[in-house]
């Protein structure tokens, strides 16, 4: 099939990296943990319009019902970090008051500017800092969930920790675990990563920092279960929507409403801006969890406009593209493609080096 013209700047729109790296010291970031709840960002992102902040990207990452979200915002006045400290402590205390609302007793809900310390981790390690802290792993099966199964056995000569993790191949699941292992005081001294088909085997001889052991039960399960959480939280569940359209004031509270509107629930999303085009990837189900329609996405292109690409999981890219009602008559059917996995490609070349790292024998 030929892909014309318009589908070809459609794909150029949304490639490359749309997340930001960093806070970026032209942005004021607040971090939010809570319980998750549908149409809780689109809450987030109307209370940032009302008070006059412009968002300049977010991601939001949900995980056994928690959710764990970095948001980056300028004074839309001022084009800038938000400098004025009464002006950022009502905005904080206006997030506080949309997290707590339906939070029951017990819970942990957490709204706060983003540390000096902070600004400088990448924001994807953030999230998984955030979401350690508030404690989404708790719920965590330490054997299988959702196909990833860690397993720790000791070896005691050496004075190391063996830890085993096997579960579904997919981009970024290396740095999803040495980051978790290495937040958490670890120190690997000898790893080993391996892919057969579409599953990973990765491998860690661990220690702590100054040199003890996980002598205890309770440690080697919480090891498990913060790893488990870390793999299976970056899984993302329903429909990929991905947008590209002119940037404006108030663009995500736009979005988010007619998600919202529309019954929509956003369980995962990534919006960032290049040059004049807000690009942002929303994975979204109805309120109950459950796959949505084409029917209902086509209901909400009708509100907001601009270029949606339905992302069909099962076939790993792009399967349908809706544009906007002004130039509808003129589009066309994207080629569906097949794209490999980044994460394939990066254990096929770590497989091939891992003969360096041979398990270490008592």
């Amino acid at each position: 099939m030929c892909v014309s013209r318009r589908a070809k700047d459609v794909e150029t729109c949304f490639e490359g990296e749309v997340r930001p790296l960093h806070v970026s010291t032209k942005h004021t970031a607040f971090e939010i943990t809570g319980t998750d709840r549908p149409g809780l960002l689109s809450e987030i992102s109307a209370v940032l319009n009302e008070l006059g902040c412009h968002v300049a990207a977010a991601v939001a990452w949900t995980h056994n019902a928690r959710v764990a979200c970095i948001i980056y915002v300028e004074d839309k006045c001022k084009a800038g970090t938000i400098t004025d400290l009464n002006t950022a402590a009502q905005v904080q205390a206006q997030l506080e008051n949309v997290v707590e609302a339906h939070h029951c007793e017990g819970e942990r809900p957490s709204v706060r500017l983003a540390a000096p310390a902070a600004s400088q981790t990448h924001t994807e390690r953030r999230l998984h800092q955030l979401m350690s802290a508030d404690r989404d792993h708790e719920e965590c099966c330490t054997s299988t969930r959702g196909g990833t199964r860690v397993t720790i056995d000791h070896c005691k000569e050496r004075g190391y920790a063996v830890v085993n993790v096997r579960s579904r191949d997919r981009p970024k699941l290396l740095f999803d675990t040495v980051c978790t292992l290495t937040d958490m005081q670890y120190v690997v001294f000898h790893a080993s990563v391996s892919s057969e088909g579409s599953i990973a085997n990765q491998e860690y001889y661990i220690r702590h920092m100054d040199g003890r052991t996980l002598d205890s039960e309770s440690e080697r399960r919480r090891v498990a279960q913060c790893l488990t959480a870390a793999i299976e939280r970056r899984v993302s569940h329903g429909l990929r929507l991905d947008l590209c359209m002119r940037n404006r004031l108030g663009l995500l509270s736009d979005v988010t409403r007619a998600f919202r509107e529309n019954g929509l629930s956003v369980s995962r999303a990534e919006i960032g801006t290049r040059d004049e085009k807000a690009i942002g990837s929303f994975y979204v189900t109805d309120a109950s969890g459950q796959e949505v329609n084409l029917e209902t996405v086509e209901m909400v292109r009708k509100e907001i406009g601009g270029t949606v690409l339905v992302v069909n999981k099962s076939l790993g890219w792009t399967s349908e593209t809706l544009t906007s009602s002004r130039s509808r008559s003129e589009s066309s059917d994207v080629e569906d493609r097949s794209r490999f996995s980044i994460g394939t490609l990066l254990w096929s070349q770590l497989e091939r080096l891992s003969g360096n790292f041979r398990p270490i024998k008592s």
